[in-house]
């Protein structure tokens, strides 16, 4: 096997990046980053694509950059989707066994029992993840190979997608000239890359929060429990910076980057910054928590929102391991702050940090889901993977997505 064909890579195309990242599975279980690329993504609004030729160009960029930093040509990617159309849902899913042993294809067929729903013809099944079985009620079961019974359950979360959103994100890969291998839900692959296994068993919940989108996923019990995508992120705060403080969009953008607080109570108030204006007038210096004053109600509201959803899932009191926020906006001083004032419970900054070779470059949340995505990739990747080029792409894709079950266990 070449060296090229061992290589993984993560494609995460996001509202304000598009990310690149190649990695190296390395023996026994290790990955070695030796490539990444970033472009600004000019052809998604709040994480689905708007212009497809936008999204094409800023996909090639950024892919060019990773391909000549691993010195590798980059055919086929584990591409991230998210999005305000991504939705969650609980399913529950029952078989008879007729006394004897639980077999990997009772699995297939239990899970395929939880997955038959109702759902609307312009929306596909991403994933279907097994949460716990259970065999003659007994319940808490994680693998029930071998175990003999009469009944087999299932409790599973399952996520869907809007099948054009999906359609046109596999459509912008292929024309840039790769296959896709899978899709894959943003804020999963996240948890790849910042949660550890204990904060997973325990109960944590994850808040991915990037340019157009924050995502959230909360896992208890080491399974996946809810998810949601909030349409709000960072490029929010870049617009109201823009018109609070008269400066260019890109300008907003780079002063929240560089000397943003998500707290303004936190700032000194002797610091102060300064501030490129509008038209071609004089730059001007303000103090620094003018600038957090603008910041903080925007975080604020996604905080609140991300709280909303944490009652709503009814996990609110089994996050003993609290939050882990991770995502291009958090790189802001104090949003840890912020989030533990917001949420009431601990929360600490998550970025990806189980990789070796380019691991100073990639310990930034602001690579979180494109590492995400290298280390799932790595994973489940075998016999699965896929070179999609045919018409019928997205009911494969699809199809394949169904099955990963069977590779959580």
């Amino acid at each position: 096997m070449s060296k090229e064909s061992s290589l993984i890579v993560g494609l995460d195309i996001g509202t304000t990046k598009v990310c690149a990242i190649v990695g190296e599975p390395t023996y026994p279980n290790g990955l070695d980053i030796i490539g990444v690329g970033t472009y600004p993504s000019y052809g998604l609004k709040r994480g689905v694509v708007v212009n497809i030729e936008n999204t094409v160009q800023s996909i090639k960029h950024a892919v060019e950059e990773a391909e000549h930093m691993a010195g590798c040509e980059i055919r086929t990617v584990f591409a991230g989707i998210a999005g305000g159309h991504i939705k969650g849902m609980g399913g529950h899913g029952m078989i008879t066994l007729r006394n004897r042993e639980v077999s990997k294809r009772d699995l297939d067929r239990v899970i395929e029992s939880a997955s038959a729903l109702s759902i609307p013809a312009d929306r596909e099944i991403i994933h279907v993840i097994p949460q716990e079985f259970n065999v003659d009620g007994q319940g808490g079961i994680k693998d029930p190979v071998g175990i003999y019974g009469i009944k087999l359950e299932t409790k599973v979360h399952i996520v869907t997608g809007q099948v054009t959103a999906a359609q046109n994100l596999v459509k912008c890969i292929h024309r840039a000239g790769m296959d896709v291998a899978d899709i894959i839900l943003e804020q999963l692959a996240s948890s790849e890359a910042v949660l550890t296994p204990d904060e997973k068993e325990i109960g944590v919940v994850l808040i991915d929060c990037g340019g157009g989108t924050t995502d959230i996923a909360i896992f208890v019990g080491g399974s996946i429990r809810y998810t949601e995508n909030l349409t709000l992120g960072g490029d929010h705060i870049d617009r109201d910076i823009a018109v609070g403080l008269s400066t260019p969009v890109a300008e907003a953008k780079r002063i929240k980057e560089k000397q943003g607080s998500a707290y303004a109570d936190l700032v000194p108030p002797d610091e102060t910054i300064e501030v490129i204006s509008v038209g071609g007038r004089r730059s001007r210096t303000i103090p620094r928590r003018e600038l957090a004053m603008i910041i903080e109600p925007r975080m604020e509201e996604i905080l609140s929102l991300v709280k909303r959803e944490i009652i709503k899932s009814g996990y609110q009191d089994f996050l003993p391991a609290g939050a882990v926020i991770t995502g291009g906006t958090v790189i802001m001083d104090n949003t840890v702050e912020l989030a533990e004032k917001i949420l009431g419970i601990p929360v600490r900054r998550g970025l990806p940090t189980e990789v070796g070779g380019l691991k100073d470059v990639v310990a930034n949340p602001v690579y979180s889901t494109g590492v995400g995505l290298v280390l799932y990739g790595t994973r489940y990747k075998g016999d699965k993977k896929l070179r999609i080029r045919d018409e019928k792409v997205f009911k494969k894709v699809f199809e394949s997505m169904k099955t990963w079950f069977q590779e959580f266990f």
